[in-house]
């Protein structure tokens, strides 16, 4: 089970957040798919993820996407995915 706390922030707050959960585990190569699925719920762009974004979630169990990480303009700080799975 992969379960996966997004939030986004705007000046150190919490203005919308969600947990993405999906069956199986973590599948690197759909974290783009799991992103695009979490951005839908929470009604934002979804974010260009890089190699040093996958090492971070993997080896950290977190990652952070700034505004530059971002095509579009946004009106929030960042938008941070923590995974909260069970070990």
């Amino acid at each position: 089970m992969i379960k996966i706390w997004a939030k986004v922030m705007k000046n150190n707050r919490i203005v919308r957040q969600t947990v993405f959960e999906s069956e199986g585990r973590m599948d690197w190569s759909r974290m783009h798919e799991y992103l695009t699925d979490i951005s839908y719920a929470l009604d934002i762009p979804t974010p260009i993820v890089l190699k040093t974004h996958l090492f971070n979630f993997a080896k950290f169990n977190h990652v952070k996407f700034l505004k530059s990480d971002f095509v579009e303009k946004i009106d929030f700080d960042n938008l941070f995915l923590e995974n909260i799975t069970d070990a």
